[in-house]
């Protein structure tokens, strides 16, 4: 059996695994993402140990962005104009071709993972769905027409616009560029800073919870409107507050208020709306895919 690495190359740390699918992870490693030397570092060395002893066909890397994923570009497998410290203008998939020989296939965290969902989990047999991250951050991506979305760069659906009532939440919003964007109203750092606390110390009925699923219903209409998904994966450190998903759906339902005619989100919203079929390993999983679908150097 063909063997592949996958990098989940995240803001905070990166997860490697070497393997072929879910039933077959041989080895999977994490340590804090720090400077890309001593980051990419750890990896080459951990995939160098695996490729010497049963060889490596490829190499996928998921990446926090913003990213260059477009193959015919010359900054093609940057991280481009990241706020991370030391991360701007990286060139993350010639330094892992450089000391590994191998193919890489490269895209954004998201896109990733929503590869890894439709090859082994909740999108399996769809050809347009959207996979969503809250956490850190909110990112969004997916496929049309079985194709990963693409266009000038990658989607960056955590930074649309959404409605903010000041009165009900005089937050300004997290977000460095946008403030009160999507991701600056949604984000794990902006429950914390909005209710001075750590957002797992919340109780699954504190108010918190209530906005946090208001938020992320206006975002999803959005989506919902301009992408039609067949379905929507939601993950994240955020979605493990699994009383989020029954409050977002019935919100869902609510902003729509009957304009989407479909069995899928009239009726049948908790099949619509769901979380990730490969847990939090879809990123990593993602990797992989990319690995298997990175064309030969």
């Amino acid at each position: 059996m063909s063997l592949f690495g996958g990098i989940e190359a995240g803001g905070t740390k990166f997860v490697c695994a070497v393997g072929s699918g879910p039933d077959d992870i041989r080895d999977e490693i994490r340590f804090p993402t720090t400077t890309p030397e001593e980051t990419l570092g750890h990896a080459i060395k951990f995939f160098r140990k695996h490729h010497r002893q049963t060889p490596l066909q490829a190499i996928g890397v998921a990446s926090f962005g913003p990213v260059d994923p477009n193959p015919a570009s010359p900054t093609f497998g940057y991280v481009t104009t990241t706020p991370k410290p030391h991360w701007a203008h990286t060139d993350v998939v010639g330094r892992l071709r450089a000391a590994l020989g191998l193919p890489v296939g490269f895209d954004t965290d998201v896109n990733g993972a929503a590869l890894g969902e439709h090859r082994w989990g909740a999108a399996q047999g769809l050809d347009t769905f959207v996979y969503l991250t809250v956490g850190t951050g909110l990112g969004g991506g997916g496929m049309a027409n079985g194709k990963l979305l693409h266009g000038l760069m990658h989607t960056e659906m955590g930074h649309m616009r959404i409605p903010h009532d000041r009165t009900r939440d005089p937050y300004k919003g997290w977000c460095t560029y946008h403030g009160d964007c999507w991701e600056g109203l949604s984000c794990g750092p902006a429950i914390e800073e909005r209710w001075q606390t750590n957002a797992r110390d919340l109780a699954p009925d504190h108010p918190a919870w209530a906005l946090e699923a208001h938020y992320l219903a206006l975002g999803l209409v959005n989506i919902i409107t301009t992408l039609s998904p067949q379905r929507i994966i939601m993950g994240g450190g955020v979605m493990d507050q699994h009383q989020l998903f029954p409050m977002m759906r019935r919100e869902v339902q609510a902003l729509l208020n009957g304009y989407i005619q479909k069995p899928e989100v009239a009726a049948q919203i908790d099949q619509y709306i769901v979380p990730p079929g490969l847990g939090n390993r879809a990123g990593v999983l993602g990797a992989i895919a990319l690995a298997q679908d990175a064309p030969a150097t």
